[in-house]
């Protein structure tokens, strides 16, 4: 069955990074698109960034352009992503999904990791 398995959340301070991982298994993840989308306390399902199977396109929200990036190891068949230039306003479970579809800013995914908790102090 499809796994996904978030990591690296935590506690940072505004302007600080983290670095999230997702590890897959249970499909053939170099075949498939896969995003990070995040959840905020009180609100809904937001997107956050996409990434095509090969690497060839990637798609930001626009709160997460120019600070995060989102990358793949089809080898690891892991999922990344590098988020600089945190804000408290990026304070929120963060999940790997695959599987998604958006409708502006929401998101809905077939398949949900468990998610992983950041954490951005002022």
């Amino acid at each position: 069955q499809v796994q996904l398995v978030e990591s690296g959340g935590g506690l940072a301070q505004s302007g600080g990074s983290l670095r999230l991982s997702c590890d897959a298994s249970g499909f053939t993840f170099s075949n498939n698109a896969m995003w990070w989308a995040r959840q905020a306390p009180g609100k809904g399902y937001e997107w956050v960034s996409g990434i095509d199977s090969d690497s060839t396109e990637t798609k930001y929200a626009d709160f997460a352009k120019g600070r995060f990036t989102i990358s793949r190891d089809n080898a690891r068949n892991t999922l990344y992503l590098q988020m600089n230039n945190l804000k408290p306003e990026d304070t929120a479970l963060y999940y790997c999904a695959k599987g998604c579809k958006t409708v502006g800013r929401s998101v809905v995914c077939d398949y949900w990791g468990q998610g992983t908790q950041v954490t951005v102090s002022s």
